[in-house]
């Protein structure tokens, strides 16, 4: 496995008209290889044991770092509830690194611990949780996954502050004919032709000697995306010749491009929000009825979405009754 650590460099400047320090920028981080990064918190039989674990028809795979309680919290109570739809099981992990060092640490670390025993829901391993350790988090889970939930038919990868309309997405997969996981399937907000950005002052600075090419291959935004089964796990294999590249939503892109496959995109999924017109209110569930995501909201944005979008289905099937009677 290879770990992505921040390193930053300073220098300082003297003249012999000041004696005031300069501090140049930090250095970009350096790749690093790691063979071993172990597990902190486990769930093997998550998926009911590799065997059985085709029976998660659409496995939540959220990227969380230790701190952000509040917004599991709220994922859990709506959109990740763990539940079944047309008869199709939705199951739910949140893969986390830690945070923080000492007591802040230890402190971050219980947390998940307790949500861990409550929930069970948190996969979670000994490396800093931090952007440009994306990557390598979301291949840990990779080869968890191909130990314990390798036949899981497909998966939403994706950010804890998104809105996903996972019954939505139990709908559309299902409505596939000839793809029941088996198959490349990768679909989101697709980019093409994106350039590597080599300004310094951004955080997706990548320098010419990690990536040379003047555009990355297609890829879905990390913000959250579809993938089968199949293509997770052609991901994984592909990842073990391929020197991670901190930007994991290209990462991916780039292991789907050795292998031959490529991402599409879904109109439905809004990894850069939506336009919301003037006379309609932001949380009116009309205006997310058909999508399957979109980013980035707050928590209790989330939570008020999506109690909104109950009691408008929840009328949906009251009319539907009345009709039924009226006939």
């Amino acid at each position: 496995m290879e770990k992505l650590t921040i390193r930053t460099t300073t220098t300082t400047t003297t003249t012999t008209t000041t004696t005031k320090a300069t501090t140049s920028k930090p250095s970009w981080p350096k790749c690093e290889r790691n063979l071993h990064f172990p597990m902190i918190l486990d769930l093997p039989d998550k998926c009911g044991g590799s065997q059985n674990s085709s029976d998660v028809f659409l496995f939540l795979v959220i990227k969380s770092s230790p701190e952000n309680f509040e917004r599991r919290e709220v994922l859990r109570r709506t959109w990740a509830k763990e539940r079944q739809h047309m008869g199709r099981w939705i199951r739910r992990v949140f893969i986390s690194g830690t945070a923080g060092n000492g007591d802040d640490k230890r402190r971050m670390n219980q947390l998940l611990k307790v949500e861990q025993k409550v929930h069970g829901d948190i996969l979670q391993w000994d490396f800093t949780d931090a952007f440009f350790n994306l990557t390598l988090k979301q291949i840990l889970f990779l080869e968890w996954m191909d130990r314990h939930c390798k036949n899981a038919r497909f998966l939403l990868n994706g950010d804890d502050d998104v809105f996903a309309n996972t019954d939505n997405m139990v709908e559309y997969l299902s409505s596939l004919e000839d793809n029941d996981g088996g198959k490349h399937l990768c679909k989101g907000h697709l980019y093409k032709n994106s350039a590597p950005f080599r300004n310094t002052d951004t955080k997706y600075y990548i320098p010419p000697q990690v990536y040379q090419p003047n555009s990355y291959p297609p890829y879905c935004s990390g913000g959250g995306f579809l993938l089968s089964g199949f293509t997770a796990t052609v991901i994984y294999e592909m990842s073990k010749n391929i020197q991670l590249l901190p930007i994991d939503d290209v990462y991916f892109g780039m292991c789907m491009e050795k292998a031959g496959l490529s991402p599409e995109s879904h109109m439905s999924v809004k990894t850069s929000g939506i336009v919301v017109p003037s006379n309609m209110d932001l949380y009116d569930p009309c205006l997310y009825k058909e999508l399957l995501l979109v980013h980035r909201f707050l928590p209790w944005q989330i939570y008020l979405m999506w109690q909104q979008r109950e009691r408008e289905r929840e009328r949906e099937r009251e009319r539907g009754g009345e009709r039924e009677r009226d006939r």
